[in-house]
């Protein structure tokens, strides 16, 4: 029989893709950005400047926030915390108007560092203003610029079920999302993450300066201790760095002060005790007290060299 005989056989035309907007495209949005788009997913950004370089490997421009959430059925925010993300939602050109001039639910993708109370009251704000249509997840990374240009992050993600699946594959392409949770998991999450990163940093520091003024070779120091326990993932990135002393930006150090701001404030909330926390705190408040905050975490060395000098 023909396929005229049978219509349910006949050939469908494809769903289209959903299109993901992108707002925050520094060290960390901008690769992942460069990722999605590499992927085929159609993406349209938006940013204070104009960025031409997005636009001429294939993404859409959007004039305004407004814009971007009108055009978007999904918004990915890299923004360093919510009260960036806040300053792009309000406002007669901001995302939120845009969010709610769609007809279908939207979902709201939140990849700064926070507070996962914050991020839940924010998604409660979200929800009441549209009826329920905004659906936000909670998905801080880790794995660095070169994670995400590699598409290799740890993609931490927070929200309910469905929430958490549609947005594990939209974000495939920039790595590995694991749903961890209800919403805030992912910003709890990555608060461990950081509390292990900042102890691993300092303490890298320390070892170099020890082993410096001993008259070891850190080159060779370092990797001998790669292929130990003391191997990680942050000493393969930073090796060169701790060795050389340059610790021009790429992971800002100053933005590990909120970090373990928002680990303190888990442990709290969970009546935990921590014995490294606060003196990872103290150390990092230091550190930016003495002008280091705008350098690369590992400037761990440098800070380490001048408090003992």
């Amino acid at each position: 029989m023909s396929n005229a005989e049978h219509p349910a056989s006949a050939t469908h035309p494809p769903v289209a893709a959903p299109t993901v907007g992108i707002i925050g495209l520094g060290s960390m949005g901008g690769r992942m950005a460069e990722r999605l788009i590499d992927s085929g997913a159609p993406v349209i950004v938006n940013a204070r400047r104009p960025q031409p370089e997005f636009v001429a490997r294939g993404a859409a421009w959007a004039e305004t926030p407004r814009e971007l959430g009108r055009r978007a059925d999904a918004v990915l925010a890299m923004l360093p915390d919510l009260p960036q993300l806040e300053q792009v939602l309000d406002g007669p050109d901001g995302l939120l108007a845009g969010l709610l001039e769609r007809d279908a639910d939207s979902l709201l993708m939140i990849g700064s560092t926070s507070s996962a109370p914050e991020v839940r009251a924010l998604a409660e704000r979200l929800a009441a203003a549209s009826d329920g249509r905004i659906h936000v997840v909670d998905c801080p990374v880790s794995g660095g610029e070169d994670g995400a240009r590699a598409g290799t992050l740890s993609i931490m993600l927070g929200g309910t079920e469905a929430d958490a699946r549609r947005a594990a594959a939209l974000l495939a392409p920039c790595g590995t999302p694991v749903h961890l949770g209800p919403l805030g998991a992912g910003e709890v999450a990555k608060a461990c993450n950081q509390l292990i990163v900042s102890a691993t940093i300092l303490a890298l520091g320390e070892a170099a300066v020890v082993a410096e003024r001993s008259g070891l070779d850190l080159e060779a120091l370092f990797g001998l201790l790669s292929g130990g326990y003391a191997g990680s993932n942050l000493l393969a990135s930073r090796k060169a760095k701790l060795v050389s002393g340059d610790d021009s930006p790429s992971g800002i150090a100053e933005y590990m002060v909120k970090d373990l701001r928002f680990a303190a404030e888990a442990a709290a909330a969970t009546g935990t005790d921590p014995v490294l926390l606060p003196t990872l705190r103290a150390a990092f408040d230091e550190l930016v007290a003495r002008g280091l905050g705008g350098r690369d975490i590992s400037v761990a060395r440098r800070f380490v060299a001048e408090r003992s000098s």
